[in-house]
């Protein structure tokens, strides 16, 4: 995800009114508690205007505040949920369980409940089918609606006959570019649907199909004729494409950024690697697709969508349809996954409020998942070229890595896998630079850990090559070039243990046994071998409110608009209140999911709870200050205080913060099949304060498998005569399944870095994907003692590098 950069302009309009809402959409529904407990029965009334915005008329504006100036206290060298010594973690299958019921013993008490491994809030609602996503609010005359893709890959649509679907018995109406509600000016060509004839790339919505039924709404699409006038299409990307340049900016940061003399440095080493690597488009695929529920009441808009960011979405419909923010309710409650993809709005959010305007029905959009790689985002494939040049005992003298990369011609995106190399390694001379081709392809956009997965996977790869070069053991390289400060920006680092998760990551997978030697290995046809590779992603936060509530029966409610898309927010918040009250974490529910709720931004670039947190455990500090001070019972309606972190969270900080790891990786290679099968990953972090032992592991393990993904079966391409990916289901894009790696670890060393948050927390969503390709791919060059260059390494692509040795 990008980086957060300043706040979000959010103006605090008064609140909006009710609005259409399934029955059983009750306040338990959304905070993932039974009915019985005793938060749901000592809670405010429904027609209380706090259930919904948890500010009361006489709660304090809370602003300002005392600045955070001191980390909370914590155990020194202790991991939360081990009890053990710093590096030293229960395994996963030793880790003891904990049930809503008795998570807030797990951690020693109610100060205990901040790194416990609590149970998700929300599990039993998802695993029995009660949780309510986007396309699951039946409200009452509901319709569907269903796209029509372009079938060119450029030109302008000439014709668009809808007469064959109007005929069928249940179709509503068919929108067009030449009768679509008109859409006020948006900076992301993305959302400017229908309004006009040009087809930018295959896929790009052409017309737009509502019935009474979804089956109906298909079908009806299938009839709408669209006759266009096509154009030539260039859709390859090439290192050495005419209309390549450099953009101003990469992910926040220069484009291009150089130290010293990096081309003379790397001519005059006394070692060089100069190599190439190259990262296939991949596609996010979440298990939900993007979908809303749209109802428009009046003037009044809701919509049910499936969002990492609902306070954007409002925003940004508040634009284009030329409403107050205050007329507009984003209710995104349940989220199904969105790697980076739901980060921003995207097109059904638009065309399903387009459809529910045009109709006067409610409307549900759910993108078919066979549209989905055109239309959502992906990430760019990226071409990288690394020059390496070193010292005969290993010490870098000349870093440089130059990308190219893709976009298209309706929004520039820039796939910034160029910036790891600034953070990484200390050298004199440095070079990180990109280039970008405008082409007929559809927008690329954020997936998990964008820039850093395909830029750490090309130069941990190229430090393998440089370290086999050398004869130097891969870890000892690393640690040789250890920096002590940011190279590129020349600051200091927060906290930085890449050389503590390096040294206990060996330790444990046992790397002092390794047979440096490749292809000396063997069981049978099998080829076994071991690699290594580190891992960085930056720390990032923006500013966030919330609010805290405490009600008489001794419960506590937290309320603000952070989005829940599958890790565990409502429980962690949960926990940093449960913390900053000394309340058991069984008296305390987050609700959010709701733009009605205290604004926040979007979960993404691994910030959510970082930034949420902070206002969370401030709201919660300034309640308790309340209380200490109250005396009696509390009134009817509780007592309510108030956090805004804009101008503190939000401020440059003097520090580089980053997130660090390692990964191990052993792998067997079929040399009669070609299969690469894993046998072992291990992944040592170094994150900060970890707020859950539960969700921070399954957050470390998910992105694990999805490198492991990444490296060795995720991978698209573009077919330059149609401009389209022939990779968009979920059969012909292989997502690794439980089968794909029989033992995966991830644990963590204890990090205090006080220059971060009150909860001195880091993220934790993408940094356990970031170095799992290149661990994987330097193992299966120890094995084979090829080296592939080229993602994913595919059964094909082994076997003929393996035949062509023979």
């Amino acid at each position: 995800m990008p980086p957060i950069g300043p706040p979000q302009e959010n103006p605090r309009h008064s609140l909006p009114g009710d609005h259409p809402m399934d029955p059983r959409d009750d306040p338990m529904a959304r905070t993932g508690l039974p009915a019985d407990d005793p938060i749901g029965t000592g809670g405010p009334p429904p027609d209380d205007p706090m259930a919904r915005t948890g500010l009361p008329a006489d709660a304090p504006a809370g602003e300002g505040g005392p600045p955070y100036t001191e980390p909370v206290d914590r155990p020194a060298g202790q991991r939360a949920d081990s009890g053990g010594p710093a590096g030293r973690g229960t395994p996963p299958e030793t880790q003891p369980d904990a049930s809503p019921a008795d998570d807030h013993t797990a951690g020693g008490g109610p100060r205990g409940a901040l790194g416990a491994p609590a149970a998700r809030r929300e599990g039993l609602l998802k695993v029995t089918g009660a949780a309510r996503y986007a396309a699951e609010h039946p409200l009452p005359g509901r319709a569907h609606a269903w796209p029509v893709p372009a079938a060119v890959a450029r030109g302008r649509v000439t014709g668009v006959d809808t007469t064959a679907a109007l005929v069928l018995p249940g179709v509503l109406a068919v929108l067009t570019p030449g009768d679509a509600p008109r859409l006020g000016p948006t900076d992301d060509g993305t959302l400017a649907v229908l309004q006009n004839p040009r087809v930018p790339h295959r896929g790009w919505c052409v017309a737009l199909v509502v019935a009474e039924t979804l089956e109906t709404a298909r079908a009806a699409a299938g009839a709408v004729r669209v006759t266009y006038a096509t154009e030539d299409a260039d859709v390859r990307l090439r290192p050495d494409h005419p209309d390549a340049y450099e953009p101003e900016k990469a992910g926040g940061a220069p484009g291009r950024f150089e130290l010293g003399d990096p081309e003379g440095a790397f001519a005059a080493a006394g070692v060089r690697v100069d190599v190439d690597y190259r990262v296939p488009p991949l596609h996010n695929h979440p298990m939900e697709p993007h979908a809303t529920t749209a109802v428009w009441d009046g003037d009044r808009l809701t919509v049910y969508t499936s969002t990492q960011g609902g306070t954007t979405v409002r925003s940004v419909l508040a634009e284009l349809f030329g409403l107050p923010e205050d007329r507009i309710t984003v209710v995104g409650e349940h989220v199904g996954g969105g790697f980076g993809s739901k980060g921003t709005p995207r097109p059904d959010v638009v065309l399903a409020a387009m459809a529910a305007r045009r109709t006067g029905r409610p409307v549900t959009l759910a993108y078919p998942r066979r549209t989905l790689p055109t239309v959502v985002g992906h990430r760019a494939p990226t071409l990288n070229r690394l020059r390496l040049g070193a010292t005969a005992d290993g010490r870098l003298t000349t870093l440089l890595h130059e990308v190219t990369t893709q976009t298209s011609h309706v929004k520039e995106f820039v796939e910034y896998a160029g910036l790891p190399a600034r953070v990484m390694y200390a050298t004199p001379h440095l070079r990180s630079s990109h280039r970008v081709v405008p082409l007929d392809v559809p927008t690329p956009s954020w997936m998990r850990a964008p820039g850093e997965a395909p830029g750490m996977y090309a130069l941990e790869s190229a430090m393998d090559e440089l370290a086999d070069a050398l004869g130097i053991d891969p870890v000892e390289l690393r640690l040789r070039n250890e920096p002590d400060h940011e190279p590129a920006g020349g600051q200091p680092f927060s906290s930085r243990n890449v050389v503590a998760c390096l040294r206990e990551g060996a330790r444990r997978f046992g790397w002092d046994t390794r047979d440096p030697r490749p292809a000396v290995r063997a069981e049978g046809p099998l080829l076994l071998g071991t690699g290594v590779a580190a891992a960085t992603y930056p720390f990032q936060i923006g500013a966030s409110t919330a609010s805290a509530q405490a009600l008489p029966d001794g419960t506590f409610v937290v309320r603000l608009n952070a989005a829940d898309i599958g890790t565990g927010a409502r429980t962690v918040l949960a926990q940093v209140a449960a913390d900053a009250l000394g309340a058991p974490l069984d008296r305390v529910r987050a609700e959010v999911g709701r733009s009605d709720l205290p604004p926040a931004p979007l979960a993404g670039g691994s910030s959510g709870t970082a930034s949420w947190g902070w206002a969370v455990h401030e709201a919660c500090t300034r309640l308790a200050s309340r209380l200490a001070g109250h005396s009696g019972p509390l009134p009817a309606k509780g007592l309510t205080a108030r956090a805004d972190t804009a101008g503190r969270a939000d401020a440059d900080s003097p520090y580089a913060r980053h997130a660090f790891g390692a990964h191990f990786a052993e792998v067997a290679v079929d040399t009669v099949t070609g299969e690469i099968r894993v046998r072992r990953l291990l992944g040592v972090y170094a994150a900060g304060r970890i707020l859950n032992a539960r969700t921070a592991r399954s957050q470390f393990v998910g992105a694990m498998i999805m490198g492991l993904g990444m490296a060795l079966t995720e991978g698209s391409t573009v077919d330059t005569a149609f401009g389209d990916f022939p990779e968009c289901d979920l059969a012909s894009y292989h997502v690794p399944a439980h089968a794909d790696v029989p033992d995966i670890e991830a644990d963590w060393i204890e990090e205090d870095d006080p220059h971060l948050n009150p909860m001195g927390s880091k993220g934790v969503g993408e940094i356990g994907i970031v170095g799992t390709a290149a661990a994987l791919g330097n193992a299966v060059h120890h094995a084979t003692g090829i080296r592939f260059r080229e993602l994913p390494l595919t059964p094909d692509r082994i076997l003929t590098a393996l035949l062509s040795e023979r």
